[in-house]
C-alpha cells in the first residue's frame, strides 16, 4: 500500500496540467517585464547618445552598467551568466546546477542591464533561462519527484521560449529537439500548455494582440521557383560554415576572457564599453539593437550597409558573450542569418532576376538559427510562426537541413553542449528503453566482472585455477584483447597428451564468436541458440566488457515476469552523484584519486600534483560512499559531512599547487563499478588509489573485489600505492614545495623486466622521486641461473635513462640478480637493504594471474614492509 507522502509525489496529469498553466502564466509575466524595462532602460542609453557625444555616451553607458550586471551576478548567482540554456541543460540531466528563484531574479534583473548596455545579445534565451528556474522554484514548494521536476522545468523553458518569439510551437519543438527527448504525455501536455499560455500573456500584455508578428509578415510577397534551388543550397552551406566560425569564436572568446584571470564585474564591462567604442564609430542604426534585425528585413538598406552589419554584429556578439554577460545568442543568430540570406538574394537577383531578397532574408535566419543551436526542426518552425508565410516553407527546410549538416560536420554536438562541457558537466548518453525483455541490450544483462586468463597461462596453471573456480570455461586474452575461450573440455582432451608446460593458446578455441556491447537481446539468443553455445563474450571496441550465459538471460526474464523492472539484469544500479564540485578545465588530461583512507589521502594527493604537475592534468577527486543493495542510490539519504571535509582538503592543496582539482561524491551498491562510470564519464586518463595490502576474502581474487575488477576493466594508466603498516603522513604543508614524504621515501628499489609496464612505471619514477628527494635509486633484474649468461639491455637501458633523469637528485645503480623466485630475491633484497619503495610495472594478466607458485606483484607487495607502488600500462 502506498502511503499519503509517496502518493503525493507520483505525477498525476491534472497536477501536471496545472502546473504548467501557473509556469506559463509565470514565465509570460517574467518576459513582459524583462521586455520592457530593457526598452525603457535602453531608451535613456539612445537619449543620452543624442544628447551627448556618442563617443562618450555609448561607452560610458556600456561600462557602468556592464560593472553594475557583473557584481549583481558574481555575489548573488553566479549561474546567472550567458543565455542560461546551457545550466538548463545541465539541470535536467541532474547535475548540481542551481534553479531557483534567486537565480530567476538575478537572470533577469542582470539581462535588463546588459541589453540595455548596448550588450549585441538577445533577450529571448534569458526568457528561457528564467522561465525554467522559476518552474523549477515551484516544484519546490510543490513536493513532487525528481523526474517530474525535469518534466516542470522543460515546460518552464518552452514557457519563456514561446513568451520571448511567441512562437509557442517552436518552443515545444526546441523542448523535444534540445532539451528534454522525452515523449511522454504528461512532457507533451504541460509543454504544449505552458508554451501556450506564455505566448498569450506576452502577446496581450506585450502590446500587440493574438495575431502573430505581423511586423515579419506584412511583406509585398515572397516567392520561390525552382530555378532558385541551387542558391538556396549555397546559403545553406555558408549558413553552415559560418555558423560554425561563429560557434568557435564563442568558445575562444571564453577562452581568452579565462587567461585574462579578470573579476567578472571587469570583464562583462570592458566588454561594454568596448562594444560602445565601436558602435559608435557606426551608421545611427547600430545604435538601435533590437531594431537591427526588422530593418534588415523589411527595409531596402542595400548590400554595403548589410555587410557591415553581418560582420560588426558577428564581432560583437563574440566579444560579448565571452565576456560572461546574460544575454542569448537566438536574437543575434537571426540577426546575421538574416543579413547573410539578404546578401546571397542580391547575388541571386542579379545573376538570374528571380525572386525578392526578401525570402532569401528569412531563410537565412532560420538556416543560420538551425546552424548555431543544431535544431533544424524549430529553426524551420520559428521563422514559419514568424511570418505565417506557406511559400517560405520549402525555402526554410532546404536551407535549415543543408546548414544544419555542414555545421554538424564540421563541429559535433550544439554550442550549448559544448559550453556546458566546458563547466565540466558531460551530458550521459540516452539510455535504452528497459521496460521490456525487448528493450535490452547485451550490456544490460551481462556479467561485468569477467575472470579471464592470459594466453601465455600453462596448461597446469588453468588446471589450477579451473579447479579452484565453478567456472565451466574463462576467456583467454591477450594485450588486452580478447584471442579464444578455453573450456573444461577443452582441459580434458588435452591434459594426457600435451605437457604440462604447454600455453594454453594451444588448447583454447580461437577467434571466438561474440557479440556487441549495444546488440539487441533477440540478437543474443539468435547468436546463442545458432552457433549452440553456453557463454558469448561481450566486446567494446575489440574489449572484452562483459559475459552472457542462459543463466543471466533467464534471470532477466524472471525479474521481468515479476515485475521488478527495475533490476532487469544482475549488474548493480548506476552509481548516484550526490555532490559535485568543478575547476575550471585547463588541463591536457584527468587523474582519478578515490579517496577512502584519511590517513592515506595526503600521500595520494601529493603524488597526484606531482605528476598532474608534470603531464598537465586535472584531479579528479573521488568519494564513493557504499549503501545496501536494497536500497536505489537515487533515492537514498547519505551523511556527506567528513566525505566533504577530505575533499576541501584536496581543494585547497589544488590551490596552493596550481593545478585544477574536480571533486565528486557517489552512492553506490559497487565502489568499482562507481569508479568504472566515472572514469567514462569524466575521460580519465590515469588511477591513482590506496591499496591496504591485506589478505583477500577469496581464493578467486588477488588484491581484492575492486582492485581486481579495475586493474581488469579500467581502460586507462591504473597506479595502486601500499602504504607499510602503521606510516602516517602528516599533511600540514606550508609551502607549494614542501612534501611529506621527502623524509621517509629515501632509498628506492626499481625492478624491471623490459615490457611495457616496466617503461611506463621507469616514466614515473623522476617525477617522485624528484618529489621525495630519493637519495639512492637501485634498479634490478631477476634471471634465471639456468638461462645461461644474462642479457643485461633492459637493465642497463633503464638504468641509463633514471641516470639522466635524476643527474643530480639521486644515485643510481643497478643490481643484476640470479634467482629461482623473483618475489622471494626481490623480498629478500628490499629487507637487506632497507628499501624505503618498491615501484613495480605489471601487465593485466600479470597481475590477475593466479600462478601455481602465487602471483609475483602481489607476493612482493605483501612481503615487504616498504611502500610499494604498482603500475599498469593503459588497455589498447
Amino acid at each position: 500500500m502506498i502511503n499519503p507522502i509517496t502518493q503525493w509525489l507520483i505525477p498525476k496529469r491534472s497536477l501536471a496540467l496545472a502546473e504548467a498553466c501557473l509556469i506559463g502564466l509565470v514565465s509570460g509575466l517574467s518576459a513582459v517585464l524583462l521586455k520592457h524595462s530593457i526598452g525603457w532602460l535602453g531608451s535613456w542609453r539612445l537619449q543620452a547618445s543624442v544628447i551627448l557625444p556618442p563617443s562618450f555616451a555609448l561607452p560610458a553607458f556600456g561600462l557602468c552598467l556592464g560593472l553594475l550586471c557583473g557584481f549583481l551576478i558574481e555575489f548573488l548567482a553566479s549561474e546567472a551568466t550567458g543565455s542560461g540554456v546551457p545550466q538548463i541543460k545541465g539541470a535536467l540531466a541532474r547535475f548540481p546546477i542551481a534553479m531557483n528563484l534567486r537565480v530567476a531574479a538575478v537572470k533577469l534583473v542582470s539581462t535588463i542591464l546588459s541589453l540595455a548596455a548596448g550588450m549585441t545579445m538577445g533577450r529571448q534565451g534569458p526568457t528561457v533561462h528564467i522561465g525554467a528556474a522559476l518552474a523549477a522554484q515551484l516544484t519546490r514548494w510543490v513536493p513532487t519527484s525528481p523526474d517530474h521536476r525535469r518534466q516542470m522545468i522543460a515546460a518552464g523553458a518552452g514557457a519563456g521560449l514561446a513568451a520571448g518569439f511567441n512562437a509557442p510551437l517552436a518552443s515545444v519543438a526546441f523542448i523535444f529537439e534540445e532539451l528534454l527527448p522525452d515523449l511522454s504525455s504528461i512532457t507533451l501536455g504541460s509543454a504544449i500548455i505552458a508554451s501556450f499560455i506564455g505566448a498569450v500573456v506576452s502577446r496581450l500584455l506585450g502590446g500587440g494582440t493574438l495575431e502573430l508578428n505581423r511586423e515579419l509578415s506584412n511583406f509585398d510577397h515572397t516567392s520561390f521557383s525552382a530555378l532558385e534551388i541551387p542558391f538556396y543550397l549555397l546559403l545553406g552551406v555558408l549558413a553552415g560554415l559560418l555558423a560554425a566560425l561563429f560557434n568557435q569564436g564563442i568558445l575562444s572568446s571564453l577562452n581568452f576572457y579565462d587567461r585574462l584571470k579578470l573579476s567578472l564585474p571587469l570583464r562583462i564591462g570592458i566588454a561594454g564599453m568596448l562594444g560602445g567604442c565601436i558602435v559608435a564609430l557606426l551608421p545611427d542604426q547600430f545604435h538601435n539593437n533590437s531594431g537591427l534585425r526588422e530593418l534588415l528585413i523589411t527595409d531596402d538598406i542595400g548590400w554595403k550597409f548589410t555587410s557591415l552589419a553581418f560582420v560588426v554584429y558577428f564581432l560583437l556578439t563574440i566579444i560579448a558573450y565571452g565576456s560572461g554577460a546574460p544575454g542569448g545568442l537566438f536574437h543575434p543568430s537571426l540577426v546575421l542569418g538574416s543579413a547573410l540570406g539578404y546578401l546571397v538574394g542580391i547575388g541571386q537577383y542579379h545573376l538570374l532576376g528571380l525572386g525578392v531578397p526578401i525570402t532569401y532574408a528569412l531563410a537565412g535566419m532560420g538556416a543560420f538559427f538551425s546552424a548555431v543551436s543544431k535544431v533544424p526542426i524549430t529553426a524551420i518552425v520559428i521563422v514559419f510562426e514568424m511570418t505565417t508565410d506557406f511559400d517560405l516553407v520549402l525555402p526554410l527546410m532546404i536551407t535549415c537541413v543543408v546548414s544544419y549538416l555542414v555545421a554538424d560536420q564540421l563541429a559535433k554536438g550544439s554550442l550549448y553542449q559544448r559550453l556546458l562541457e566546458r563547466k565540466g558537466y558531460s551530458l550521459p548518453q540516452v539510455k535504452v528503453d528497459k521496460r521490456t525483455l525487448a528493450g535490452l541490450k547485451a550490456s544490460d544483462i551481462m556479467q561485468r566482472r569477467v575472470e579471464t586468463l592470459g594466453s601465455q597461462m600453462t596448461l597446469d596453471q588453468a588446471i589450477q585455477t579451473f579447479s579452484n573456480s565453478s567456472h565451466r570455461g574463462f576467456p583467454v586474452v591477450a594485450q588486452g584483447k580478447l584471442v579464444g575461450i578455453i573450456t573444461q573440455e577443452d582441459i580434458a582432451k588435452n591434459r594426457d597428451r600435451l605437457p604440462g608446460n604447454t600455453p594454453i593458446k594451444e588448447v583454447m578455441t580461437p577467434q571466438p564468436i561474440t557479440v556487441r556491447h549495444n546488440d539487441t537481446l533477440s540478437h543474443v539468443l539468435y547468436i546463442l541458440n545458432r552457433y549452440k553455445l553456453n557463454r558469448l563474450p561481450v566486446l567494446e571496441n575489440r574489449k572484452l566488457v562483459g559475459i552472457i550465459t542462459f543463466s543471466d538471460i533467464i534471470r532477466a526474464e524472471a525479474n521481468q515476469l515479476s515485475g521488478e523492472k527495475e533490476q532487469l539484469g544482475p549488474s548493480p544500479d548506476p552509481s548516484y552523484g550526490v555532490y559535485y564540485t568543478r575547476a575550471p578545465a585547463t588541463g591536457s588530461g584527468r587523474m582519478l584519486v578515490p579517496l577512502a583512507n584519511p590517513q592515506s589521502a595526503p600521500v595520494l594527493l601529493e603524488i597526484a600534483t606531482a605528476i598532474g604537475q608534470v603531464h598537465d592534468y586535472e584531479l579528479e577527486c573521488l568519494q564513493v560512499i557504499p549503501i545496501s543493495r536494497s536500497s536505489s542510490p537515487a533515492q537514498t539519504a547519505v551523511d556527506t559531512t567528513k566525505s566533504r571535509r577530505l575533499l576541501r582538503k584536496a581543494e585547497r592543496l589544488g590551490r596552493r599547487r596550481e593545478i585544477p582539482v574536480h571533486t565528486q561524491i557517489r552512492a553506490s551498491h559497487d565502489t568499482a563499478q562507481a569508479i568504472l562510470e566515472t572514469i567514462k564519464q569524466r575521460h580519465i586518463n590515469m588511477i591513482l588509489m590506496g591499496w591496504k595490502g591485506g589478505p583477500s576474502n577469496s581464493p578467486n581474487q588477488i588484491f581484492g573485489n575492486i582492485i581486481d575488477t579495475l586493474i581488469r576493466q579500467a581502460p586507462c594508466d591504473l597506479v595502486l600505492l601500499k602504504l607499510p603498516q602503521g606510516q602516517e603522513v602528516v599533511d600540514d604543508v606550508k609551502s607549494a614545495n614542501y612534501s611529506p614524504l621527502a623524509k621517509t621515501w629515501k632509498r628506492w628499489l626499481i625492478p624491471i623486466a623490459g615490457g611495457p609496464n616496466s617503461r611506463r612505471a621507469l616514466q614515473l619514477i623522476p617525477i617522485l622521486a624528484t618529489l621525495a628527494k630519493a637519495e639512492q635509486i637501485v634498479v634490478t633484474q631477476v634471471f634465471n641461473p639456468q638461462a645461461g649468461e644474462p642479457v643485461m639491455t633492459s637493465l642497463e637501458k633503464a638504468t641509463y635513462f633514471l641516470k639522466q633523469q635524476l643527474k643530480g637528485i639521486s644515485n643510481v645503480v643497478s643490481i643484476p640478480i640470479r634467482s629461482y623466485s623473483v618475489s622471494d630475491a626481490l623480498i629478500r633484497l628490499a629487507k637487506a637493504q632497507k628499501h624505503d619503495v618498491v615501484v613495480i610495472g605489471a601487465s593485466r594478466e600479470g597481475l590477475l594471474e593466479q600462478a601455481i607458485h602465487g602471483n609475483i606483484p602481489e607476493a612482493i607487495a605483501r612481503g615487504v614492509d616498504s611502500t610499494v607502488i604498482l603500475v599498469r600500462e593503459a588497455l589498447h
